[in-house]
């Protein structure tokens, strides 16, 4: 037991009344996450020195129809991951509780594969090679991450291991026992320090080698999650593996292989397609 445990600073969940409607801090971390994603992709997409001069890429309009796509590949993907990966006896037995999302449980794998679906489809109807779309949604994806672990630890949820480091807190639904605060070391890994790595290649021409962000995103977030796990509790019935493992690095590592590949092949090309 340390000698010192810093507080959690208790924050009501709800943010603001709009009459008989509250609106959550969880729900006001997608919508930041989603607007600032935006705000970013925009302005990408119109700095002509990030992008060879015959490469396709979307307009600052398209992307207004791009972030439609992802938000709701998102949305669905994320929410029907953590059911069917996470807790499907539950939701099978009471499956309007599907809908609630305001109750927490979202997957980012599963909206990782939502927002794959998303960005293809929105590829496809605008002929853009889709990892420049990827590209661009990947640049900006870590903004997203860094208010959701927010949310998390607002909530709270997703709380640490027990530990005896200085800065320690005792969450009040997980016990007594001071734990990290692992949603924090979360948002400065996933969020903060990925998004910084990710706008140096894009400051260095990563964009003008599609799949190069795309890759460089899927090896940094992987790392970063299979890091941080280490230090958050998994849930028992849920999340926790055997020797020590979790869902969570097990379905980080394909991430980790995946985006390896794409970053070896888009250094590999001489010079991308247009």
């Amino acid at each position: 037991m340390p000698f010192f445990v810093l507080p959690f600073p208790i924050v009501d969940p709800v943010a603001v009344h709009l009459g008989p409607f509250p609106i959550r801090w969880y729900a006001l971390a997608y919508i930041g996450g989603f607007i600032c994603a935006w705000l970013g992709m925009r302005a990408l997409v119109g700095a002509s020195a990030l992008w060879r001069r015959d490469q396709l890429r979307p307009s600052a309009e398209g992307v207004d129809d791009l972030i439609v796509y992802a938000a709701f590949g998102v949305i669905i993907g994320g929410r029907l991951g953590h059911v069917l990966i996470y807790d499907p006896g539950h939701y099978l037995a009471h499956p309007l509780e599907i809908f609630e999302t305001w109750k927490g449980g979202m997957a980012f794998h599963g909206g990782l594969i939502g927002a794959i679906v998303g960005m293809a489809l929105f590829a496809r109807k605008h002929a853009t090679p889709i990892f420049t779309v990827s590209d661009l949604c990947a640049a900006v994806t870590p903004i997203g991450l860094f208010f959701g672990r927010l949310a998390n630890f607002i909530r709270p949820e997703m709380w640490g291991r027990e530990t005896d480091v200085p800065w320690a807190m005792v969450f009040p639904p997980a016990g007594d026992a001071p734990r990290h605060p692992s949603q924090l070391y979360e948002a400065g890994l996933e969020g903060v320090a990925l998004f910084v790595a990710l706008m140096l290649v894009v400051r260095a021409g990563g964009l003008k080698r599609p799949g190069l962000v795309t890759g460089l995103f899927g090896v940094g977030y992987g790392l970063a999650r299979i890091f941080c796990e280490f230090f958050r509790e998994p849930d028992p019935a849920q999340e926790a593996l055997s020797n020590g493992l979790t869902m969570g690095m097990a379905l980080s590592l394909p991430l980790i292989l995946i985006g390896g590949a794409l970053m070896i092949l888009s250094l590999r090309r001489r010079s991308a397609p247009a």
